[in-house]
């Protein structure tokens, strides 16, 4: 009989609580931007009780999860009584296209946790694996983009909606419809062009959540026009401004950036950024320090002291402290080089 039957024939297992995972699939691969792009896995996590729900991971999550059951329950640990044969993890790939490292992993990682949760007893209920398993409030609060594997059936709402007693029409967020959209399931709101939606929430920077005539869902940012905007305090988008040299001309932009005001990100990830938004390879990325001269950038200890030095500076709502400017790698006129 299978490892896994035998399992769930003990009186031991029965005897488990509710919120323990007994199988996980993945749904889809989404990409997140934050300094750098990654995509994470889209996973749907079903429990002994019957309870399904969604968890967002990154592969270095598997990887660092992996790395403690090894030390903890691996056949290496001579102190430990409790071991046993763990599945094997797809090894780490350094060169590729990230979205198709992902896609190829899909099967392998469904098979890791297939074998994994079908171990004994003591490791279903392990401290990590429960962590990793668990559905974290970021994860309940994401919406899927697009979910080609499954789509979830419910999905929580806010419960108060702009029919309650008090609400003022004139001063609450909404948009109106610039095109029809039909949306493919109960999770999307359908509308027509000119319809004016109630927002309750920005699920992410392509996605607003709003209700229309009763009905409440989730739509496209691009479909309608913002009539009146959330307040800044309801908007969990951070900006990074940048300032563009080429030749004569100069240019600002402010990126979207999902990370804390307050993290400090890695050189190669900051110009693999820079790279990919103003879509040249040749570029270098600068700071001003406090005489108002450009610095360059070379290392992750350049990028850290810019950061220590930006924290003296007046704060900005959403706006990163720092700011950075982006040269061309060859042009040397920018900086102050007079004694």
């Amino acid at each position: 009989m299978a490892l896994a039957q035998q399992l769930r024939a003990e009186s031991d297992f029965e005897q488990l609580p509710d919120d323990v995972p007994i199988s996980a699939n993945i749904a889809d691969i989404e990409e997140k931007r934050g300094f750098t792009s990654h995509f994470v896995f889209v996973i749907e996590v079903k429990t002994k009780g019957g309870t399904k729900y969604l968890i967002y991971r990154r592969y270095r999550q598997f990887y660092a999860l992996q790395t403690k059951l090894e030390e903890r329950f691996g056949p290496e640990n001579k102190t430990n009584p409790l071991t046993c044969s763990l599945p094997t993890l797809p090894a780490k790939v350094y060169v590729g296209v990230k979205q198709e490292i992902a896609e190829a992993r899909i099967p392998a990682l469904n098979a890791y946790m297939k074998s994994l949760l079908s171990l004994p007893i003591w490791v279903l209920m392990d401290e990590d694996v429960r962590i990793f398993f668990y559905q974290s409030p970021y994860d309940s609060e994401q919406v899927p983009q697009a979910l080609r594997r499954l789509r979830p059936r419910t999905r929580k709402v806010k419960s108060v909606t702009p029919q309650g007693p008090g609400f003022d029409r004139l001063e609450a967020p909404r948009a109106e419809a610039l095109f029809d959209f039909t949306g493919n399931s109960k999770l999307e709101l359908s509308f027509k062009t000119g319809d004016v939606i109630f927002l309750l929430s920005r699920i992410n920077k392509d996605w607003l959540e709003g209700t229309l005539r009763g009905a409440t869902g989730i739509f496209p940012l691009s479909f309608v026009k913002i009539i009146k905007d959330f307040s800044e305090e309801d908007d969990p988008t951070n900006w990074l401004r940048c300032y563009y040299y080429e030749e004569t001309i100069s240019t600002i932009k402010d990126i979207a950036v999902e990370e804390d005001l307050s993290s400090t990100p890695l050189f190669k990830d900051l110009l693999e950024l820079m790279r990919r938004e103003f879509q040249k390879e040749d570029i270098a990325l600068n700071y001003r320090d406090a005489e108002g001269d450009l610095v360059r950038l070379l290392s992750d200890e350049d990028v850290g002291l810019m950061v220590r030095q930006a924290k003296g500076l007046p704060a900005q709502k959403r706006l990163f402290p720092w700011k950075l400017h982006v040269t061309q790698k060859g042009d040397y006129s920018v900086y102050n080089t007079v004694p």
